[in-house]
């Protein structure tokens, strides 16, 4: 190669390999090749292919691929959302590339396609590549590129990778566009979990893959044959708080991007606390934890705990990325990593430390636990993490992995990654109502960790919340979902739902599809300014009034951003398994009432209730003791002094009417009294068949998310806040009358 060219693995030949692959498949990667198989003699078809996390989905469709589509020189469109997906599948294909496997070609092109710098662009597409793999959104921006690539082609194999997401409208457009181009697309999508969304979307995720379902199999079924582990969850709340007053820009990096800021990255890190708590963790439980990957926030982290395990007399090691760390100086090179991850397999190492780069590739079958010591948003980082460990004995591994999170106080709310939620599609997993409890209590804890700790900080006003009977601020449910940022970042959410709040979420969802076609959004990847324009309207036309808990704004705008993206509604799931009555603190309060318990009676009764056992949905639910003795605190409170939350009125303050503000002023102080206004504006706008009247230009709908409450007489004018002077506006006429 000349001084003027540098090599790239962006793009290649590959050639077949002598002798034998060494990597057999398992059982069900063979019954999937043999259903794929059943299905290829059709000369088009759309079918699934489902193999949970760990399963081998990529292994065991690029297997299949190599033998049937590029050894009979047909040509195959790889599409997936994320650079790693990418990279990982074009590693696949050359791993596998055996002569036994390609016998009748000398070899095939392959292309990577991205906006990564690492990557080629759709520019550089040739027609005689055969393997095309490339991100969603850079062949949907371009996919006229693909014409001369198609041009002739009668049959032609189409990988969706993470076909969950195929829903979305840049996958449909991409595959409708193939489809267009060429009579005979077979098209495969890859999935772990392609039922964990929406009912609705189930449907629609049938009609793209209209041949159903080539091959699937439950997570269970592996695990009982041995090929994943069991994973067992526990999380651990560290008590410690950040994020109280993230900027925009540091919020923004953690939600998108799933960067930690250096300062508060800096602070996990050095947390004595926190670190303490992780290396006692492992200590009490060593021998059930067996070897251990710990993932820390970055590089100084790693240092920490690794000082603290072995200072703890428990062999430990850190590895890191082989470029120089700028904060400590540290160099750690290939070779180093090689010797201590040769010493963590021979088990001379109980734990070994990283900082993301164990999170693919690396063979560690004998880790029996993974340490979530630092948080992600990612579903896929989680989902490698996990990954780690799920290795089940028929594949070296271990029968059980223990998946330990570590769980802080964040103030503000970003959507960290639940690890078992990544396990909430597969039904087959969680199979007794007691396990499906205990999952949704630790999931309602982690969203609970706020409330409860905001409850112990004298400068928070909580008073609002606190007069809520308690079994009000248990969710009834979540509305949980997936969906993709412009960069390729898949964000799990979860929307917590309340008795105040359900009835708003279920008229949201309804008026979902009017909405959109009221704002004529179309984009899949919305606006901040369209975003927030559509969350107001929804806060006036669902949120107003009285709701304690009350609805979070960005909960709302990620229901937008899903809803852009699939057109469909997200998925609720109750929390029917919770028994609530055994989380009521007004009736333990009661008890300890009625049973006049002195001080050391009550405390004897408290811990008993509290110890009961490692299951105790009080435990679960709370996390901390210390959360639970502070609402059982209040909750006794209220019986002995039932007129606590009562203010004494020491001050006469002066008054205004509240005709004289505006309706978002009211909502303020009077939030029943803004939404009576607002209903009985849309009431009184309504004409003979019911439909919602524009007091401008005329236009009707049936649905209040077309227009918006306005003064007849603008307030600095002298007009009021009252029925009289309120009307209904269409946004066009009520946005050209504040034009004027």
């Amino acid at each position: 190669m000349g001084a003027d060219y540098i090599e790239v693995k962006s793009f290649g030949e590959v050639y077949p390999k002598k002798g034998t692959n060494t990597r057999m498949p398992y059982e069900h990667q063979k019954r999937a090749m043999d259903c794929l198989d059943h299905i290829n003699a059709e000369s088009a078809y759309s079918t699934l292919v489902v193999l949970p996390t760990g399963g081998g989905k990529t292994y065991t469709a690029s297997m299949w691929l190599l033998r049937n589509a590029l050894d009979k020189k047909k040509k195959i469109l790889w599409i997936a959302h994320r650079q790693m997906l990418l990279d990982q599948a074009a590693e696949s294909f050359q791993k596998f590339a055996y002569a036994e496997v390609i016998p009748h070609i000398s070899s095939f092109r392959f292309r990577v396609i991205s906006g990564a710098s690492s990557h080629d662009r759709t520019s550089d597409i040739r027609p005689d590549d055969n393997l095309l793999i490339a991100s969603k959104d850079s062949i949907g921006r371009n996919l006229d590129r693909l014409d001369k690539w198609l041009a002739g082609e009668k049959e032609l194999y189409l990988i969706v990778d993470e076909a969950h997401h195929s829903t979305a409208k840049t996958y449909r457009k991409v595959i409708d566009y193939v489809r267009s181009k060429v009579p005979g697309v077979k098209l495969i999508g890859l999935t772990a979990t392609p039922f964990r969304t929406a009912e609705d979307e189930q449907g629609l995720l049938a009609k793209i893959y209209s041949d159903d379902i080539a091959y699937q199999i439950g997570l269970k079924e592996l695990i009982n044959r041995q090929i994943l582990s069991k994973p067992i969850f526990e999380a651990y709340y560290t008590d410690e708080e950040y994020g109280d007053s993230l900027g925009l820009d540091a919020w923004e990096s953690i939600q998108h991007l799933d960067v930690l800021p250096d300062d508060i990255a800096e602070q996990i890190a050095v947390s004595a606390a926190r670190n303490k708590l992780i290396v006692d963790t492992y200590r009490a439980k060593q021998k059930k934890y067996g070897q251990a990957l710990v993932f820390a926030v970055n590089v100084v982290h790693a240092i920490q705990l690794s000082v603290l395990f072995n200072k703890a007399k428990i062999k430990a090691d850190f590895i890191v990325s082989d470029v120089k760390d700028s904060i400590t100086g540290v160099t750690i090179s290939r070779a180093e990593n090689e010797r201590k991850l040769e010493a963590y397999r021979d088990g001379r190492l109980q734990v070994l430390i990283n900082v993301n780069i164990l999170t693919e590739g690396v063979d560690l079958p004998q880790t029996k636990t993974v340490f979530l010591a630092r948080p992600t948003v990612s579903s896929i980082l989680m989902t490698q993490m996990v990954g780690r460990a799920l290795r089940g004995t028929a594949a070296g591994g271990t029968s059980e992995a223990y998946i330990v999170s570590f769980v802080d106080n964040w103030n503000e709310h970003i959507a960290w990654v639940n690890p078992e939620s990544l396990f909430n599609g597969n039904n087959d997993f969680e199979d007794t109502p007691v396990d499906r409890a205990k999952r949704d209590l630790r999931t309602i804890a982690i969203s609970k960790i706020e409330e409860f700790a905001s409850i112990l900080d004298d400068a928070v006003d909580t008073t609002a919340l606190e007069k809520v009977p308690f079994v009000q601020r248990i969710p009834l449910g979540m509305y949980a979902f997936t969906y993709l940022e412009e960069n390729g970042m898949d964000l799990s959410y979860q929307v917590m739902v309340y008795n105040s709040t359900a009835e708003a979420y279920r008229s949201l969802m309804d008026a979902l599809p009017t909405l959109f076609k009221s704002y004529h959004a179309t984009e899949e990847y919305l606006t901040d300014r369209m975003l927030i324009a559509m969350e107001q309207q929804c806060r006036d036309t669902f949120f107003c009034g009285e709701m304690v808990p009350p609805y979070e704004q960005r909960d709302v705008i990620n229901i937008l951003k899903y809803y852009a993206q699939y057109e469909i509604a997200p998925q609720f799931y109750t929390f029917d398994e919770v028994d609530r009555s055994k989380l009521d603190m007004s009736q333990i309060a009661q008890h300890i009432w009625d049973e006049d318990m002195g001080e050391r009676k009550r405390a004897e009764y408290v811990n008993s209730i509290w110890d009961a056992s490692d299951d105790n949905m009080l435990r679960l639910f709370f996390g901390r003791k210390l959360y639970f003795l502070r609402q059982l605190d209040i909750e006794c409170m209220k019986i002995s002094h039932p007129g606590i939350y009562k203010d004494e009125q020491n001050v006469k303050y002066g008054t205004r009417q509240l005709e004289n503000l505006p309706l978002y002023e009211i909502g303020k102080v009077a939030p029943g009294r803004e939404k009576e206004l607002r209903d009985s504006t849309f009431e009184k706008a309504r004409d003979k068949d019911g439909l919602y009247r524009c007091a401008c230009c005329g236009v009707t709908d049936s649905s209040r998310v077309f227009f918006q409450v306005d003064h007849i007489v603008p307030m600095n004018s002298g007009g009021k806040s009252v029925l009289e002077n309120l009307q209904i506006l269409c946004r066009k006429c009520n946005g050209s009358k504040g034009d004027r």
